[in-house]
């Protein structure tokens, strides 16, 4: 089986659009997403213009905040400070990587735990490991364990080996999958750079969650028949006869791995287009949360 990720953030995005009308219906504004992009990286625009156009589809009011690759420090922590004091944005995020002059943990933490959709404060990355409620999960797994969920691949008292073990990814994944409750329940196994034996463990894997970062990483050899393969990694990989000289890949051979496995994610199609919904599904989230401090949402 075929996990279709791009139809299944499809879905995710139509019922954040329901959300949005249900929110504004009981007179409060759209949510609002603000995007921070230092730079002219092209991965990072595509993906921050990815996010816009998902967030106008969702009728969540979104604006790009741009700033020059050699903007200075204090620019970009002002910049976080304004986002977080005007109550018009629900949702902030600074779009990574950064430029190496500019410290990455210090501007996520800049910004305030409760406009964190992205998930990456500690204060959030505390409460989902804890598994307290109204914590932001990073986008990324939390898109996984959604796709799992609406694919019928049941986690509970499984075995799941995570192939990376980063902030982003690999961590939060571990925590979102070891909690008590439904989509959760699981064992699971955290691999990385330093673990023996890590063909063997793969193989053990009733769910095998592919992170690593590096192209075809994964083969048949490492995946037991009848697995459930997850291909988080996005490479660009060159290739002549592709339309643009290169072609995307995952960190899983899928031609190789795919025989093998009861369900798997294709790349592009599968996590990508998640891990955008998971954001729209936090910020309205976030909008939800702020509406009932005020005391106008039940």
């Amino acid at each position: 089986m075929l996990i279709d990720g791009k139809a299944m953030a499809a879905q995710i995005q139509a019922e954040v659009a329901e959300g949005v009308r249900e929110l504004c219906a009981g007179g409060h504004a759209a949510p609002g997403l603000a995007a921070v992009l230092v730079g002219e990286d092209p991965a990072s625009q595509v993906y921050v213009r990815n996010k816009h156009k998902a967030c106008q589809g969702a009728g969540l009011r979104s604006e790009i905040f741009r700033l020059p690759v050699d903007c200075p420090r204090e620019q970009l922590l002002s910049l976080v400070d304004l986002l977080n004091a005007d109550p018009s944005w629900d949702g902030i995020l600074v779009q990574l990587p950064l430029p190496a002059h500019l410290n990455e943990q210090e501007v996520i933490e800049r910004i305030r735990p409760d406009k964190d959709v992205d998930g990456f404060h500690p204060v959030n990355s505390g409460r989902v490991l804890a598994g307290l409620p109204g914590a932001f999960a990073p986008a990324t797994p939390a898109g996984v364990q959604e796709m799992l969920a609406r694919a019928g691949i049941e986690v509970a008292g499984a075995h799941v080996v995570i192939v990376g073990r980063s902030n982003i990814v690999g961590k939060p994944m571990a925590s979102l999958l070891v909690q008590k409750g439904a989509g959760a329940d699981a064992t699971v196994t955290v691999c990385h750079s330093r673990t023996r034996n890590l063909p063997e463990i793969c193989r053990q894997a009733d769910v095998l969650v592919a992170a690593i970062g590096r192209a075809h990483f994964i083969t048949a050899d490492m995946v037991k028949e009848g697995a459930v393969v997850v291909d988080v990694g996005i490479n660009r990989l060159a290739d002549p006869a592709a339309p643009k000289g290169s072609r995307l890949v995952g960190d899983v051979d899928f031609e190789q791995v795919a025989p093998r496995c009861r369900a798997i994610t294709p790349v592009p199609g599968g996590v990508g287009p998640m891990t955008i919904a998971m954001l729209l599904k936090n910020t309205l989230q976030s909008a939800r949360q702020r509406a009932h401090a005020r005391g106008g949402l039940r």
